[in-house]
């Protein structure tokens, strides 16, 4: 790891953050996405009679 000097606790705290906001972002979108497969799956049964 670099040394970071001064600056690690901010540096540190930025990549922690982004990673975060990236797992939430992930687990947002494959909420929506099963969400949506669920409905068209409901649409879709509906629309053959099932």
């Amino acid at each position: 790891m670099p040394d970071l000097g001064k600056y690690a606790d901010a540096v540190l705290s930025a990549y922690a953050v982004s990673l975060v906001l990236l797992v939430l972002l992930v687990a947002v979108s494959l909420r929506a996405a099963r969400r949506a497969r669920t409905e068209l799956d409901e649409i879709e049964g509906r629309r053959h009679g099932g």
